[in-house]
């Protein structure tokens, strides 16, 4: 029965395991076997995903500072997004769980999440790190994809670099507004210390605030 269950995952894994013993302790929680379980394999797989990730965001993104990267990091490598993966290969099921813990929704998330970190250890002991690239570049490949972070508007940007050199937030003047009811046009001013009046121009007073933060961010060469 065991051995069957096994079979059936590695082929959703797309990884054969020559030491079958690696995988049967990745899927076995605490609450099963006290004494042989997953934890150090979840402590292990844990270091080895964030190296895999780590290394490819280095490739994807040569340009980009630490601290970028280290963003897009934090959103590749979590609890949450190795529970997801777990739930998307309905890892669940192959779990070795004791009576305490087989129907503790509060806790599935996190056992999801450890229990595929084993298991990416367990391939990592198996197979080496070139198996474990392989798996983990595979199941995060969407992740990975869309591994852009959204961009901070410019006001927020201003307002950052504002109060940071100056305590003091950017000051906003609403200009005026022209054109027709149905198609108004806004024009608005912003001024830090030390710089010019910038004017902005938007089809509300909020996007002529954007264009001239931007614009005063640009003309301070912050952008």
């Amino acid at each position: 029965m065991i051995n069957k269950l096994l079979k059936e995952l590695e082929e959703i894994l797309k990884y054969n395991f020559k030491n079958k013993a690696f995988l049967q302790k990745a899927l076995t929680h605490k609450s099963f076997n006290n004494d042989v379980n997953n934890e150090k394999l979840e402590f292990l797989g844990d270091r080895v995903l964030g190296l895999i990730i780590s290394k490819k965001l280095i490739e994807i993104y040569p340009n980009e500072s630490e601290g970028i990267i280290d963003k897009k990091f934090s959103n590749l490598v979590n609890k949450k997004i190795c529970s997801n993966i777990g739930k998307k290969i309905n890892i669940r099921k192959f779990i070795f769980l004791g009576p305490s813990h087989k129907f503790l929704e509060r806790s599935a998330d996190r056992i999801i999440s450890d229990c595929l970190e084993a298991i990416i250890g367990a391939i990592y002991l198996d197979g080496g790190i070139k198996s474990a690239e392989k798996f983990v570049l595979s199941f995060w490949k969407n992740y990975l994809d869309n591994s852009v972070l959204p961009l901070i508007d410019a006001k927020t940007q201003l307002q950052e670099h504002s109060l940071k050199v100056f305590k003091v937030l950017p000051k906003y003047t609403f200009y005026k507004k022209t054109g027709p009811q149905h198609k108004p046009i806004f024009k608005t001013d912003v001024q830090i210390p030390n710089s010019k009046k910038v004017i902005g121009i938007g089809t509300s007073k909020k996007n002529a605030q954007q264009n001239a933060a931007n614009k005063l961010l640009r003309s301070l060469k912050i952008l």
